[in-house]
């Protein structure tokens, strides 16, 4: 049996507020409960949400605990009652409901996914949110089918890099939005068949251009904004539109005659507060569907940079610059 240490080191949230909020406290090591198991961690992505919890606009659920952090790679160090799916030594990434910033981590069981070869530890812990992000909209609600044109805003984020090799590796093509020339660039290196610096070009004109005139059946959108109303435009008849987030705000005026119209599916959806069960069944589908994709190497996040635990403000502060290409990940 693993000696844990009684103590951890974590990152607080000060107060609610900036980067600067984020700071090391130490802790006590979590003990799992039933159909747990704890981690000792490796790497923990960094995500939007953390940003917004920092904040104070995004707290974490009631008992979840108040250490930000969704997403960690690492080793099993204990598991708790009921759990037969994992056992000490196994390396895992899992999806958490928070705790992640830590040294030790609990996650479900059913909410874990084993780290293939094809991996390593800083990798695997840029995958959970995201790609349970992106497949329950993409495949579980939106109900994507290859052949079909997916248009990803925001291609160069966690969210649209995953979105990205999602839609490829499933045979559809893409249309992406990006905020520069570099990044559209990034964006095609990863497969995008048509890319629209939004700075520049309308990505409503670009999409249509790109379909023959029928407009996107998906749509992927992390914005909100004005461009709820656009997506409605480049959206093709019986399209299906996933409000994934609201980067320009969740308010808007829309011509909303097209939704009818068009008889489009405008859903929207958050992961962090979905049940255990509905959790679980995302990561069977990954499991099973995914997870085969990333051990032949034909999947593989897109890293932009690393930061220690302790250096956890630079890494909030590199995500609100918009700076980054891929995903940010703290290592332990």
């Amino acid at each position: 049996m693993t000696t844990l240490p009684a103590r951890m080191t974590v990152i607080g949230i000060k107060e609610p507020g900036g980067p600067e909020m984020l700071v090391p406290e130490q802790r006590d090591v979590p003990k799992p409960g039933k159909g747990e198991i704890l981690v000792k961690v490796a790497a923990a992505g960094v995500n939007r949400p953390d940003v917004r919890q920092r904040q104070g606009s995004y707290p974490p659920p009631k008992g979840a605990g108040d250490i930000p952090g969704l997403e960690i790679a690492g080793e099993v160090v204990a598991v708790g009652d009921g759990v037969t799916r994992w056992k000490l030594g196994d390396k895992v990434c899992a999806l958490v409901v928070a705790g992640g910033y830590a040294e030790y981590c609990l996650a479900y069981e059913d909410h874990v996914l084993p780290v293939p070869p094809s991996l390593s530890m800083i990798e695997a812990a840029a995958m959970p949110e995201t790609f349970f992000t992106v497949w329950q909209h993409l495949m579980m609600r939106c109900h994507f089918k290859s052949g079909e044109w997916v248009l990803v805003h925001g291609g160069t984020s966690g969210i649209g890099t995953t979105g990205i090799m999602l839609v490829k590796n499933f045979g559809g093509h893409v249309v992406t939005t990006a905020g520069s020339d570099e990044k559209c660039a990034a964006a095609k290196k990863l497969g995008a068949d048509v890319t629209v610096n939004y700075k520049t070009q309308d990505f409503v004109e670009e999409t249509k251009k790109a379909t023959g005139g029928k407009g996107a059946n998906v749509i992927l959108d992390i914005v909100g904004g004005d461009y709820i109303d656009r997506n409605y435009d480049a959206a093709a008849d019986q399209g299906r539109i996933a409000q994934i987030s609201f980067s320009d705000g969740p308010k808007a005026t829309a011509n909303f005659a097209r939704l009818m119209m068009k008889r489009l599916v405008h859903e929207g959806s958050t992961l962090r507060p979905r049940t255990v069960a509905e959790k679980a069944e995302i990561a069977a589908q990954l499991a099973e569907k995914v997870w085969p994709l990333v051990a032949a190497g034909k999947i593989k996040p897109v890293i932009d940079s690393t930061f220690p635990l302790a250096k956890a403000a630079d890494a909030h502060a590199r995500m609100e610059s918009s700076a980054h290409i891929g995903k940010i990940v703290l290592t332990v």
